[in-house]
């Protein structure tokens, strides 16, 4: 039996943060409660199951983004914390943090590695970083 694009994308979510998916899906179903199943299907079912790059690669381009755009702080708190639990160090994290300075300025960098400390503080460290 072939799976949704939903349960794909329900799958996908769960692997790399399923705590800060259901908070989204739950935050927003009493104003928007079809936009979760959007969410899923399109975003997570759809985008992120592509076979053309590894989730790694994946977060390391979703973290530039929320990074540079400087007005999605709870996305780019969410998929840090995705980051880590795909493999990513705090270390590589960090560095992708600081190469967004090049392009989206300085204060973009600093709210970003303001937020990334706090997803930090909250996971103990492996030894990796």
């Amino acid at each position: 039996m072939s799976q949704t694009r939903k349960d794909r994308g329900k799958a996908v979510l769960d692997a790399l943060n399923r705590e800060a998916g259901e908070a989204q899906a739950q935050a927003l179903a009493d104003i928007a409660p079809d936009f979760a199943d959007m969410v899923h299907e399109f975003a997570f079912g759809d985008i992120y199951s592509r076979p053309g790059l590894g989730m790694r690669e994946r977060m390391i381009a979703t973290i530039s983004v929320l990074a540079a755009m400087g007005n999605a702080s709870p996305q780019l708190e969410a998929h840090i914390q995705s980051a880590l639990n795909t493999g990513l160090s705090r270390e590589e994290i960090t560095e992708v943090l600081m190469q967004v300075s090049v392009y989206a300025g300085f204060p973009a960098t600093v709210n970003a590695l303001t937020i990334a400390k706090r997803v930090f503080a909250r996971q103990p460290e492996t030894g990796r970083d």
